[in-house]
């Protein structure tokens, strides 16, 4: 399976909401340079994932939405299931939903865009687009989606609650910069 991953911290000017002139690949009094806010995750269709025609299932797009989330964790130095903080808490999906633009085809590359919409107390509502690559580079739009995760703690019974996102994980995430939001 080809997958690449690469976190993007903060590589643009954000002059445009803030007025700040540097780079965002620095720390300024408007954003922090050890959180992130962006994954990129970058794959090739398999045999597996088409149906007759060639074409990719739509439900795959869910799958590689995950994908992406699961690397952006990853890269945060945590589990999505959040095990490695606490084995009570998980991330169920409370909302997912995807827009199809184009196919994707059996050995196409294409680039899932992970954007972190808003992170709450208790919820992280991600933002995705997938990307058909060509020469490693994106280009059209494949399809856009969104994932809304709560943080859930298990009681001794079985029984889910909703519960605050660990400060751990919650000091290494912030919300995209509007610009990015809003392409």
């Amino acid at each position: 399976m080809y997958a690449v991953g690469y976190l993007i911290r903060f590589k643009r000017f954000h002059s445009l909401q803030t007025g700040c002139t540097r780079l965002a690949t620095r720390p300024c009094e408007h954003h922090n340079a050890s959180m992130a806010y962006e994954w990129k995750h970058q794959r090739r269709v398999e045999f597996s994932e088409t149906d007759m025609a060639g074409i990719v299932h739509f439900a795959n797009f869910f799958r590689y939405m995950e994908s992406a989330e699961h690397a952006f964790m990853r890269s945060l130095g945590h589990s999505v299931t959040l095990s490695d903080i606490d084995a009570a808490l998980g991330l169920p999906r409370v909302h997912a939903h995807c827009d199809y633009r184009r196919p994707l085809y059996f050995e196409n590359e294409y680039e899932v865009h992970l954007l972190v919409e808003s992170i709450q107390k208790k919820a992280i509502i991600y933002q995705f687009r997938i990307y058909l690559l060509t020469n490693n580079f994106p280009g059209d739009e494949i399809a856009r989606g969104g994932i809304t995760i709560v943080c859930a703690r298990k009681d001794e019974s079985g029984n889910l609650a909703a519960s605050m996102l660990p400060e751990i994980l919650r000091s290494k995430i912030q919300k995209a910069p509007d610009d990015l939001l809003n392409q």
